[in-house]
This record gives C-alpha cells, structure tokens and sequence, in this order.
C-alpha cells in the first residue's frame, strides 16, 4: 500500500484503525455469482449533514486539514438509500513547498445495512496521483475495480471511509483494557483486517474543546512507518456520536498529531468534559 506519512495519518484518523495483515482478493467473473441476503444494521452515531473538520501537525509545524462530512441529502443507488459521505485532505499553503497534498475520498453506505455499494478516491501526492473507483455488489459478497476487475470479498467488507463510520457503531460499553474490534476492508485491491485495541478512558483537549474519550492503540504492522504499536494512539469521543477526537503517531522521522478542529450537525449531544 502506498500511502506517505501525512496522508497515512489523515487515513488512520479516519479509519480508526491500523494495517494488521492482508491478503489478495480471489479474481471473479461477478455476473456468474449467486444473489445472497443482506443485513439490517443500526446506525445511532451519525446522521446526515454532519461535518467535521480536522488540523495535522508534523512535529510543531502545521501541516495540513482534513474534512470528511455526510451529504445533507439520502440518495439512492439502484433501490436502495444511502449516505454519501466525501472526505478532502489538503496541506497547507506554507506546507505546499515541501509536499503538496490534494486528496479526496467518497463512499456511499448502505442506510439499512452500513456496508459500501461505491468508493471513489482521488490521490495528488507531491505529483504522485491514485484514481480508484470500487464498485461493491454486497449480495454477491464481491466488488469491481476501476480495470473492470471482479474479485471475491467477505460479506460486508467496507472501504477506508465506511470503515470509519461503521467503527463508530460498534459496541465499547463492555470492553476490558486489551480486547481487541476486527473490521474487514479493501485498500488498494487488497483485502485487510484492521484492529484496534480497547485502552481505555480519559479526558483530551482538542481545538474544539474538552471531551471524554475513548483511547485505542491500532494493532499495525511494526517496521513500515510506526517502530512499536504503542507509537500510535486514537481517541474518540466518549459519547453515541464516537467522534475521532485526535490521533497520536511517533514515526521513523518524526511525529504527527491530527486532532479535531470543529464539528457540526452531530447525531447526540457531544461528551464535553467539565
């Protein structure tokens, strides 16, 4: 997976999640698979029109903006409703010199069923461009790449947005200080199990306040970007809307920090701490 450090920080934060291990999907001629059922799955931790914007610092300089938000409207593909969620990174201008960065994610999720039907990514990195576009056939358990290349999935996988957002469902109200939260996803027609570890809770600061949060450490693959597993760290908020707050990483050339800068149209009342 090609991914430099800044936008491996925007991706992490909003995904939740780290790189554990992958494999290849098994190539398909989709239009020979059988038709399966699909799932019904609640959603309480977001709702349409939501916005959040985040800022990135490479040590102590700021370095970037990211911005990911749900399309005010429900649309449809095919006969089913979903979220059309868009997320932009960017460096700044003073940053531009030494590495631009234009980036833009979208993905539709499944209302019912919080699993992707279509993924577009649009990558400039310092001149290096990825244009990817994944369309999902989820009662089939498979997808198609932009080369018109089918390939086999597990049911329900999800993409490096919906991933995000179906995480933020998920159930902490019991977790024990090391319990480890499995997501499925395909990155880079590549399929990955992403992990995170169950930490704990504290209070954080961010640009847009003081929250009570939920601390995970992603489980990763050490000697790429990150020496131990420890040198990453995510916080969400502690509440229905499970906002990422901040992400933390120590790499092989510095430090990151991508924390929240401001949100709205939240879903639930927002875990501010005293």
């Amino acid at each position: 997976m090609k991914t430099n450090v800044l936008v491996f920080a925007l991706v992490i934060m909003i995904t939740g999640g780290g790189w554990a291990q992958s494999s290849k999907p098994v190539k398909v001629n989709i239009k020979n698979l059988p038709e399966l059922g699909l799932r019904s799955a609640s959603n309480k931790a977001f709702k349409p029109g939501e916005k959040l914007v985040y800022r990135l610092h490479y040590g102590l300089i700021d370095a970037a903006t990211a911005t990911i938000s749900v399309d005010p409207q429900v649309t449809k593909i095919g006969n089913r409703e979903v979220y059309h969620v868009i997320g932009e990174g960017k460096t700044i201008s003073s940053f531009d010199y030494f590495f631009k960065v234009r980036d833009k994610y979208e993905s539709y999720i499944d209302k019912q069923g919080m699993f992707p039907h279509k993924f577009v990514r649009r990558v400039d990195e310092g001149g290096y461009k990825i244009n990817q576009d994944y369309t999902f056939y989820p009662a089939k358990r498979a997808y198609k790449n932009q080369k018109g290349e089918g390939y086999l999935t597990p049911e329900y996988v999800q993409d490096m947005i919906s991933a995000f957002y179906f995480a933020r469902n998920l159930d902490f109200s019991k977790a024990k200080k090391g319990d480890i939260f499995k997501i499925t996803c395909v990155v880079d027609d590549e399929i990955f199990n992403l992990k995170i570890r169950y930490i704990g809770r504290e209070t954080i600061q961010t640009d847009a306040g003081k929250f009570r949060a939920i601390k995970f450490a992603p489980v990763i693959q050490k000697g790429r970007i990150f020496k131990k597993e420890e040198d990453l760290s995510v916080w969400i908020s502690d509440d229905l809307n499970r906002i990422p707050l901040m992400a933390s990483a120590k790499i092989m050339v510095g430090s990151v920090k991508m924390e929240l800068q401001s949100y709205s149209g939240l879903a639930n009342y927002p875990a501010l701490a005293n």
